[in-house]
């Protein structure tokens, strides 16, 4: 009866897992601050590379994923001048439709969409 006990939760902690193998590759935005209406984001493509969303200024180009970590790689470009950056974001969930990153203390809530 132990056995069976057992069994069976084991069975439930892999049935779990199994549940929650979304993928981080696709098309994830959130809402603009102080623009109703607008959306911006990324595209993280299963070739690693990635790109922006409605950000003119902010070229992703770039991704890895590194245990619970999402690395993203671009260029800033400001007044006569491109600075490279990697930015290391906390993966907090991962649905088949929800992402939350976490950079600091903000958390950032992106939801999966279909556009590019």
């Amino acid at each position: 009866m132990k056995r069976l006990r057992d069994l069976t939760a084991v069975l439930g902690m892999v049935a779990l897992t199994a549940c929650n193998n979304a993928s981080i590759e696709g098309s994830w935005v959130e809402p603009v601050p102080g623009m109703s209406g607008m959306q911006q984001g990324f595209v993280l493509d299963g070739d690693g590379s990635a790109s922006s969303i409605n950000m003119v200024t902010l070229k992703y180009e770039a991704w890895k994923k590194v245990g619970n970590r999402l690395l993203l790689s671009g260029t800033s470009i400001g007044n006569h001048q491109n600075i490279s950056f990697t930015d290391t974001l906390t993966i907090e969930k991962l649905t088949q439709d929800s992402l939350t990153l976490k950079r600091g203390e903000l958390l950032l809530r992106y939801a999966k969409t279909n556009e590019d």
